[in-house]
């Protein structure tokens, strides 16, 4: 018979590891922790239509307070007043200046050579010479006729009153019978006759005296319009002599030296280094804010000037729109053409206004939603955005003060409602 080996057991006592024990609990309650923090977070991201990394995406604060529209942008001195000088008449041109020279208003800065038009002159002249003296001889030729038909009613008056006399005594002799009824008669004839003379002489005095004034007058209208010509072909020789209209600095240059030019061609431009202007190219999206008088800071070489828009470009060009601004008083006298100052345009200035710092988020939505960040998720939310800025944008609705939005980086959540933003 085989002996079992219970009388060789003996009962062992364990004795509990409270340590062992404590860390299993902490084990226990971690995980029950980090599935409390992970589940929600597991929830929003499985809610989600998309999810995207935070360093990707920019995101601004809804504030309240100061707003103020300007354009701020970099713009060039040009000159209000820089003529173009022409050719007004063909020829060889003689510069007598150079490009950069400083020049007086009135002072010749070219000279043209046009024979033609200087033969044309003297003719003219001469035939003004001759039209004056056909007036003169006019004028001589209407003195004597007149002389000769006043001497002839002056002779007619004479015969008249002889008549008269001869009639009267031929009465007072026919009443005493010492002459015929026929001397009588002839005498009354011939005093009929002196007075038909008579009328006719004073006719003719008016008649050709108006026929003279005319013939005068059409003499001396013919040697007036020959004097206008003269005096018109007489600016043309003088305009020979090309003339600055302003006191400032030679531009450019458009011809050589000795060149010969047509009518019209360009020769030379003058800029009026008094009267500058500063020109800056505005967006779009700011030109239809910007009004003639609306005041501006032109700022350069330590500077700062007061200015005033003066000219709008109603053209738009690479999405911008060409502005001008006239200093406000006299033109500084260190500014050149060309040079490149700052400028500043304020549209509008108001407080307690709610803002965001501007985005790609208007441009791409056009101001109609913005992502709302809430809990890590950025949601769709419908906005309505006011005036705008270089750096903010007027919120009318749709947010309020503290509240966080993506304003850069929406392109990537392809139009989707709700978006989970990764770390």
């Amino acid at each position: 018979m085989i002996r079992d080996t219970s009388a060789q057991d003996r009962l062992v006592e364990v004795k509990p590891n409270r340590k062992r024990r404590l860390m299993l609990i902490g084990a226990g309650v971690a995980a029950v922790a980090v599935l409390a923090f992970v589940l929600p977070q597991a929830s929003r991201l499985f809610s989600a239509d998309a999810s995207v990394s935070a360093s990707r995406l920019a995101f601004a604060v809804v504030e309240r307070g100061l707003f103020v529209r300007d354009i701020a942008a970099e713009g060039k001195v040009v000159a209000a007043v820089s003529p173009t000088l022409y050719a007004t008449s063909g020829g060889a041109v003689t510069l007598k200046v150079h490009a950069g020279d400083a020049v007086k208003k009135g002072q010749a800065l070219a000279t043209i050579v046009s024979p033609e038009l200087t033969n044309k002159l003297a003719q003219e002249q001469s035939a003004a010479d001759a039209m004056e003296v056909d007036y003169l001889r006019a004028q001589i030729d209407a003195r004597k006729k007149r002389g000769e038909l006043q001497k002839a009613f002056d002779n007619a008056q004479i015969d008249q009153q002889g008549a008269e006399r001869d009639l009267a005594r031929y009465q007072k002799a026919f009443a005493q019978g010492a002459v015929p009824s026929m001397n009588v008669d002839k005498a009354k004839d011939e005093l009929q006759k002196s007075k038909i003379t008579t009328l006719h002489a004073k006719a003719d005095l008016g008649t050709d005296s108006d026929s003279l004034n005319f013939d005068i007058k059409s003499k001396k209208l013919a040697h007036d319009r020959q004097v206008l010509l003269v005096e018109d072909l007489k600016r043309q020789v003088d305009d020979l002599n090309v003339k600055s209209p302003v006191d400032g600095q030679v531009g450019q240059l458009f011809i050589a030296e000795r060149a010969t030019v047509a009518k019209d061609a360009q020769l030379l431009s003058v800029i009026d280094l008094s009267a500058l202007e500063v020109e800056m190219k505005v967006p779009e999206s700011f030109a239809r804010d910007l009004g003639i008088g609306m005041g501006g800071e032109i700022t350069g070489n330590g500077n700062t000037w007061k200015g005033l828009v003066s000219a709008i470009s109603p053209e738009v060009v690479n999405g911008e729109v060409a502005a001008r601004l006239r200093f406000e008083g006299d033109t500084p006298k260190q500014l050149r053409q060309n040079q490149r100052l700052s400028v500043r345009i304020l549209l509008d200035k108001r407080d307690n206004v709610l803002t965001v710092q501007r985005g790609s988020f208007v441009d791409e939505s056009g101001g109609a939603y913005a992502y709302l960040v809430r809990d890590g998720i950025a949601e769709k939310h419908p906005i309505r955005v006011g005036a705008s800025s270089i750096d903010k944008v007027e919120i009318l609705d749709g947010l309020k003060e503290g509240d966080r939005i993506v304003i850069s980086g929406t392109d990537s959540f392809k139009n989707a409602a709700r978006v989970a933003i990764s770390r």
